[in-house]
């Protein structure tokens, strides 16, 4: 019997299956898929995900295959720079291949103990008050304490469950695929960019070694329901610009739609849901595969106390209470940007006005702090600003905060060398550091690395660690 049964291998299933394993818990990753994805699509790690694999331990691993960006010009691809003040050691974008992160995030889970098998379909579940019993297409049945559902958009674990999934169909396609190109980057620049000034769902960004990522709008191409051919992008491409600019070789083509959806529920009993399997939305500002990573480091360190029977009576309820909002704005922020690329008089004359308005530094660092989820404040009750935020990461007296979280444990960094964590040492590391770059005299972390607690006296950091991480041990 498992622990944990993880329906899907994505980055999503992946890195809740590292967290997980983190703490001791047995897990088994199921996916359909019997080989990894083939196509080369880039994708984007934001900044507060990039803090996220900081604290694992896993960014020189990234860093290494991916290629460092700008933040500046990603809400609704208004050409802006980075704005100021970003409060991050890793005010950055990293384009990276995504079968790369798939794979990188497999094999941690992997090192840390995770079971991972691929060809293996969930196709039914039945759940009582011990565990969930899991079918597989061949008909295997699998027992786990719990299930956790991070099998994607059309998840087969969130039908299967009843979860509805409202919100609106898509009504635009677009084209996206990586290819190369066969005229002068230079005509590909001064056409587009006229193009652009129109229609803000083209595009041709170039990538390196003549590879561009070409955008069209999908109207008038084949059925929707097969995969989009060369053929069409070249068909689209004619029609927009005058030229299909010799479009040859592509790495992968795909069709997306504008459909925003977000479950009413990310937990039923024992079976949860997690990434596009709980919220789809276009790809704008490209916030879905952070939206996902990001649930697994809030779910994986509650779902492994409940499994080791410390976990306080509401905490694994905090997952949906502190995510569904997070992933209910970031639905909102998308459906925005939409309209901003949108060619309608209004509309644009709207997009007109905001890129005026991000002229402002506060505007444009607002905007970016949404997309990159660095603004995220949990409702932990009153208190200062910083309650419920994440803490960036600060030199300490030997190394770095982050550096200190790799394991997923709870941390509370006392500038006041007076706090103990005696009773809550097998789950609470402890740091006393009067040196540590903070405004205040000391804090609690949890795994995820948001701030827990603020203050100075022991009774009252007691009373938060009872909160967070249960009763103290024996």
């Amino acid at each position: 019997m498992f622990d944990v049964i993880i329906a899907g291998c994505g980055p999503t299933g992946a890195m809740l299956a590292a967290e997980l394993r983190l703490h001791d818990v047995r897990v088994l990753v199921l996916d359909k898929e019997p080989e990894p994805v083939s196509f080369v699509r880039i994708v984007s790690l934001h900044i507060r995900s990039l803090e996220l694999m900081g604290m694992r331990g896993l960014l020189d691993r990234l860093l290494e295959r991916g290629r460092l960006r700008p933040v500046g010009g990603i809400f609704a691809a208004i050409p802006k720079p980075a704005p100021e003040g970003l409060d991050s050691a890793h005010a950055y974008l990293l384009g990276i291949p995504q079968p790369v992160i798939n794979q990188l995030l497999e094999e941690h889970a992997i090192e840390l103990g995770a079971q991972v098998r691929t060809g293996c379909a969930v196709t039914g579940f039945e759940q009582d008050d011990e565990g969930v019993t899991v079918e597989l297409a061949d008909g295997e049945r699998l027992r786990s304490r719990y299930l956790v559902g991070c099998d994607g958009a059309r998840s087969t674990v969130r039908k299967l469950l009843g979860v509805d999934f409202p919100g609106e169909p898509s009504r635009n396609e677009t084209l996206m695929g990586e290819m190369e190109v066969g005229v002068p980057q230079e005509e590909i620049a001064a056409k587009a960019g006229e193009i652009y000034t129109t229609d803000k769902r083209f595009s041709l960004q170039p990538f390196g070694d003549g590879v561009y990522r070409v955008v069209v709008p999908a109207a008038g191409v084949s059925d929707r329901t097969e995969p989009p051919t060369l053929e069409d992008f070249r068909q689209q491409l004619r029609a927009i610009a005058g030229t299909d600019f010799g479009v040859h070789s592509p790495r992968w083509l795909s069709r997306f739609g504008d459909a925003t959806r977000l479950a009413e529920r990310y937990r039923v009993g024992r079976v949860l849901l997690a990434g596009d399997a709980a919220h789809i939305h276009p790809p704008t500002g490209g916030q879905g595969l952070n939206l996902g990573v990001q649930d697994a480091v809030n779910l994986g360190w509650k779902l492994a106390a409940q499994i080791h029977g410390w976990a306080p009576e509401t905490l694994l309820d905090t997952y949906h209470s502190e995510r569904n909002p997070v992933a209910a704005d970031v639905l909102d922020n998308t459906r925005a940007q939409m309209q901003l690329h949108s060619t309608e008089p209004g509309p644009q004359a709207v997009r007109r006005l905001l890129a005026e308005l991000m002229n402002f530094n506060e505007v444009n660092r607002y905007l970016i702090e949404k997309i990159t989820a660095i603004d995220i404040r949990y409702d932990f009750g009153a208190g200062p600003d910083l309650l419920g935020r994440r803490q960036r990461d600060i030199d300490l007296k030997q190394g770095r905060l982050y550096d200190r979280l790799h394991r997923g444990r709870g941390l509370v960094l006392d500038r006041t060398e007076r706090l103990t964590v005696e009773g809550w040492s097998d789950r609470i590391d402890l740091i006393a550091d009067p040196t540590a770059a903070l405004d205040v005299p000391a804090i609690l972390l949890r795994p995820d690395g948001h701030v827990a607690w603020i203050g100075e006296h022991q009774p009252d950091l007691n009373n938060h660690l009872s909160r967070w991480f249960g009763k103290p041990a024996n």
